[in-house]
């Protein structure tokens, strides 16, 4: 069976709109000689236009039309936008390695240095893959380009830094925090692409259930209270945020937030980038707020006691407060603020919703392949619906790039905080399983089972939350 998978320091020599404008393959190399493989049919005319275009020797093989797409897509990415050209500075390895993450949807960029050599991997749909090989002795060149557009110290290489970096281009301006590591053998540096651009955030499209979206809807419409988002990093919650203040955010409103970092800008809300080398953190930043004249409060995370007793204080005060919490489940959130340090009575009586996350990624509507269910698929122990009797598995084609998934979903688990959950608030009394049974709720779980049903998902995909 074909390998259709190329070496990264081989695929790096030919870029994707060259790979694809020209229908060639770079797969090995014999001395300074590239081997390609191509498909056209007027092999003399491209390897004459190559030796032009490219500054290395070349040598054409014949390949078929089927193999040349499946290399092409496996291995290259086509940009969905325009070509780097558009970019407004200078054009270097650094610019076309930013610009080439947004436009083929990548979250992260990771520049990674190891012994003998360094690595670019592009986090695409949750998952990193590697893109690019960089030389170790050109590494430190890259590093430093980067920390004087983020205006970070580049004669400081033992300490980790923060910064930031606008990118204008023709098409859209976008910002990137940069996160730098002092590594064993370099350091490591981690881009985060943030838009600016918000349009594409529809609280109607995010992956609520009917169901859940009017319970969703409700809990954030109260005039005071808080709402909380839980979830791993990476998991979306985010991007909830920003949909519910879009959809709270009228002229009679006066909304808050602080964040790290202010990852969208949102026309007609007051937003507050986190300093906490100068002493402005969620804490400070909140106390502030309070004289602020706030309708609705946006706290990007609470992570300490200090920060939590300041949600609440505002909550109390006639407040509406969103945020979020690194919590597991809805209801593990309230023990999370029981072991800051929260008071019981003080949760029951400001809590209003409690919200659990997840982002999954969906299988490819063009390749997804159906197969009979086996208990063996499952975690052990696992009881499988009785009228599950299918489910798909990820395959792979050129629609996906050989990935078997195409995009991703957001599933969660709503709780809101009704009078008898208070009580057992309260009381310290949590354990809920009888009331989740109860009302119905549909956890993480049942919500993961329900997309491997519909043939949405794969089970590889929710297998961490059926366990």
């Amino acid at each position: 069976m074909t390998d259709f998978n190329i070496p990264i320091a081989i695929q790096q020599l030919v870029k994707a709109e060259q790979a694809f404008h020209y229908r060639i393959i770079p797969f090995d190399k014999i001395g300074k000689q590239i081997i390609l493989k191509t498909d056209v049919a007027d092999i003399v005319s491209l390897q004459s236009e190559l030796s032009i275009l490219l500054s290395f020797p070349t040598q054409l093989v014949e390949d078929t039309t089927e193999n040349i797409n499946r290399y092409l897509s496996t291995n290259y990415r086509k940009s969905s936008a325009h070509t780097v050209s558009s970019i407004h500075y200078s054009i270097d390895f650094l610019e076309k390695i930013l610009v080439n993450a947004k436009e083929i949807g990548s979250s992260d960029i990771h520049f990674e240095p190891y012994e003998k050599n360094a690595r670019v991997r592009f986090r695409l749909d949750g998952k990193l893959k590697e893109q690019f090989h960089i030389a170790i002795d050109e590494y430190p060149i890259l590093i430093n380009k980067i920390k004087i557009r983020a205006q970070l110290d580049i004669s400081e290489k033992r300490l980790p830094q923060d910064g930031r970096i606008t990118i204008v281009t023709d098409q859209e301006d976008f910002d990137i925090r940069v996160s730098i590591l002092p590594t064993l053998h370099g350091e490591k540096v981690v881009l985060r692409i943030l838009s600016k651009d918000t349009s594409h955030i529809d609280i109607n499209a995010l992956g609520f259930t009917e169901k859940e979206l009017i319970t969703y809807l409700e809990n954030i419409k109260k005039p005071n209270g808080i709402v909380l988002i839980s979830g791993p990093t990476g998991s979306g919650k985010t991007t909830t945020l920003y949909a519910t203040l879009k959809k709270l955010n009228l002229p009679n409103t006066n909304i808050l937030t602080v964040e790290d970092p202010i990852e969208y800008t949102l026309e007609g809300i007051n937003q507050v980038q986190l300093r906490e080398n100068i002493g402005l953190d969620f804490a400070a930043t909140l106390r502030t707020f309070l004289r602020q004249d706030p309708d609705i409060i946006m706290v990007g995370e609470i992570r300490d006691v200090n920060t939590a007793n300041m949600a609440i204080r505002a909550a109390l005060t006639g407040h509406l407060v969103l945020s979020t919490i690194h919590t597991n489940s809805a209801w593990a959130t309230v023990s999370r603020l029981i072991d800051m340090g929260i008071p019981s009575f003080l949760i029951a009586s400001t809590l209003n919703l409690s919200v659990a996350q997840r982002l999954v990624r969906k299988l490819c509507n063009q390749c997804k392949s159906e197969k009979p269910i086996h208990a063996s698929l499952f975690p052990t122990g696992f009881k499988i619906p009785k009228k599950m009797q299918i489910h798909y598995e990820a395959v792979g084609c050129e629609q996906c790039y050989h990935t078997g998934y195409s995009g991703r979903k957001a599933i969660y688990e709503i709780l809101p905080i009704d009078n008898e959950l208070s009580t057992l608030i309260k009381n310290n009394q949590l354990e809920i399983d009888h009331y989740i049974e109860e009302k119905e709720i549909f956890t993480l779980k049942k919500n993961a089972l329900s997309l491997i049903k519909e043939g949405i998902t794969s089970i590889d995909e929710v297998f961490s939350l059926l366990l």
